[in-house]
């Protein structure tokens, strides 16, 4: 498999991490632990099933975020943080901390994640 050229490291992470809803996940898992689809879908009321379903196997398939299948009836799907999905943290945790700093006026915040 050929290698994807970048143009810089700052590529690679925002790659596996770009877009709306992935940091968010990363940070909802990382502060909440394992959660099931629904818990995650419900936290990100806005995000489509189908949608939560595609950003999930991406950052499943970038060993982001660990997903484990249940032999129960109905089936049981969790999905927690890998070791190196928990590398990305303290990168959220100065997104939170930027984003409140420079929310201003054009923002109305209604979920709080970032304590």
């Amino acid at each position: 498999m050929a290698k994807r050229e970048v143009v810089c490291e700052i590529e690679v992470t925002t790659s596996v991490i770009g877009g709306k809803w992935k940091p968010l996940i990363i940070y909802y898992l990382g502060e909440e632990g394992t959660k099931r689809f629904g818990e995650i879908k419900s936290y990100l009321s806005m995000i489509s099933h189908k949608t939560l379903t595609s950003q999930l196997k991406d950052l499943e398939k970038e060993n982001i975020v660990i997903r484990t299948v249940y032999p129960d009836v109905p089936p049981r799907v969790e999905y927690e943080l890998s070791n190196k999905g928990k590398t990305l943290l303290p990168i959220l945790e100065l997104m939170c901390e930027w984003g409140e700093k420079n929310m201003g006026d054009r923002y109305k915040l209604i979920k709080n994640l970032c304590e």
